[in-house]
């Protein structure tokens, strides 16, 4: 069992990249002194975020035109599998809502309970707190997913999960918007391995909030289950 405390060589992080030149650095920063094999994919972005994540210290895959979350985020799980001695994957947005203890808990969590996949799970603890109309969308899209899959979770469209590399080998996502993260829970409950929620607290900071991502995000989830 690797310590908390100690770098895990074992555990790659796949950070999905936009257009997050003014936060990536940090993100990064708070991610290696824990977890030394992070890679960026750099989803067409504008705006100097791929030079940042590389200056940081992140590895670096390039998409030349926008493709969509989903799309990058299969990119960066085929790119970790590639590498020697990937056990883990974690899933982790770039703009820094996600908690780095979060995903060391949820590693551990993993290791200890045998579970092949961890989600994280912002309704498990009253920590975060995403306002009344997200929390409308994002509950309707936990019924969507709910009924969809075969794993019942309280919070579908979390980013942060933590994924053994048996599971990930299975899934091939298709969905290039936010539907994506209804895809992939379908696909992980198809692997028949066990899971566990795990709870963890975002963090809606004023750059995401000045982005309109609190709102705008909820609302591209619930059109694209009503779309895809």
């Amino acid at each position: 069992m690797i310590n908390p405390a100690s770098p895990d060589p074992h555990t790659w992080v796949v950070v999905p990249l936009f257009n997050e030149a003014t936060v990536i650095s940090g993100v990064i920063a708070t991610l290696l002194p824990h977890f030394p094999n992070v890679v960026c994919i750099d989803d067409g972005s504008t705006d100097g975020s791929l030079e940042e994540a590389r200056a940081a210290g992140a590895h670096v895959v390039e998409h030349p035109i926008n493709l969509g979350q989903g799309a990058a985020l299969q990119t960066g799980i085929d790119y970790a599998l590639a590498q020697p001695g990937c056990e883990y994957i974690v899933t982790f947005d770039a703009d820094g809502q996600h908690r780095v203890d979060d995903a060391i808990a949820m590693v551990a969590a993993a290791r200890e309970s045998g579970a092949a996949i961890v989600f994280g799970s912002r309704f498990l603890d009253d920590r975060t707190n995403p306002g009344w109309m997200k929390r409308v969308i994002l509950k309707t899209a936990v019924w969507v997913t709910n009924l969809t899959t075969s794993v019942k979770l309280t919070d579908a469209h979390n980013g942060l999960r933590v994924i053994r590399a048996d599971a990930a080998r299975q899934i091939q996502l298709k969905q290039d918007r936010m539907a994506h993260a209804t895809e992939i829970v379908l696909q992980l409950g198809h692997t028949g391995l066990p899971w566990i929620e795990h709870p963890v607290e975002l963090l809606y900071t004023d750059y995401s909030k000045s982005k309109g991502q609190s709102v705008l995000n909820s609302v591209n989830i619930l059109v694209d289950l009503i779309v895809r």
